[in-house]
């Protein structure tokens, strides 16, 4: 059966694949943005590289058998989207998809998303953050916000910094966000369910997803009661 869960899959979170789940979502949000994006704008696939080690907190995160690599110092490639003006090649919107280094406090990966964060937020680029992991620490927490299980943050340049956040509940249809471009330009859409289903689909998680089991983080016993009962009525 295809993916029982009406919006984020709490499944797609396991860190045994969640590096394929994540780079298959900024490949699918990639398609999903170039073609509104022309003739202005392009999209590029870009990374972030930091050297780990056991004295990272987040190392055991990064690749569950890391310890089997006979490696010293493990690199670790991190990807982001950037859309850029198609003629001077500058900078206009960073997409972040988060992994489960960025929200581990003291991890090198949360060090080095963190300070590339704070390079855009200085910059005239805007951000964009998408967190769809329950577990960790998250970077962008505004208060008298509703308490979520995954969210959504984008910090506007528009010469001044102004934040819009789309909270998200695990039953909740993953949103429609904006993706802003140059103050003189509209919003983009970027339909984050539509993306998440492109992930399923082609990846092919349905097929080899145990849905009979928990999930990795687990649930709340609330959310287990539910998960249970959306996949016993998709399943009959």
């Amino acid at each position: 059966m295809a993916s029982p869960f009406p919006g984020m899959d709490p499944y797609l979170e396991d860190p045994e694949i969640w590096s394929g789940v994540h780079a298959s979502m900024l490949a699918a949000i990639s398609e999903q943005l170039a073609p509104m994006l022309r003739p202005k704008y392009v999209v590029r696939f870009e990374e972030r590289v930091y050297v780990t080690g056991e004295d990272d907190p987040g190392y055991r995160a990064i690749v569950p058998d890391l310890r089997v690599i006979e490696l010293a110092e493990p690199e670790i490639h991190e990807g982001s989207l950037v859309v850029r003006d198609a003629k001077d090649r500058s900078v206009v919107t960073v997409i972040e998809v988060l992994s489960p280094t960025n929200k581990i406090i003291n991890s090198f990966g949360r060090e080095s998303f963190l300070k590339k964060r704070r390079e855009v937020l200085a910059s005239s680029a805007n951000w964009i953050e998408i967190d769809l992991l329950r577990d960790g620490v998250r970077s962008a927490n505004i208060p008298r916000l509703e308490t979520s299980d995954y969210q959504v943050y984008l910090s506007r340049s528009a010469f001044r910094r102004q934040a819009e956040v789309w909270p998200i509940k695990l039953a909740d249809r993953l949103p429609i966000i904006a993706v802003p471009l140059r103050p003189s330009d509209p919003d983009v859409p970027l339909d984050l369910q539509a993306a998440r289903d492109v992930v399923i689909e082609r990846g092919s998680y349905d097929l080899d997803t145990n849905y009979s089991l928990d999930p990795v983080p687990p649930l709340s016993p609330q959310q287990a009661q539910w998960a249970r009962q959306i996949i016993s009525s998709r399943a009959e």
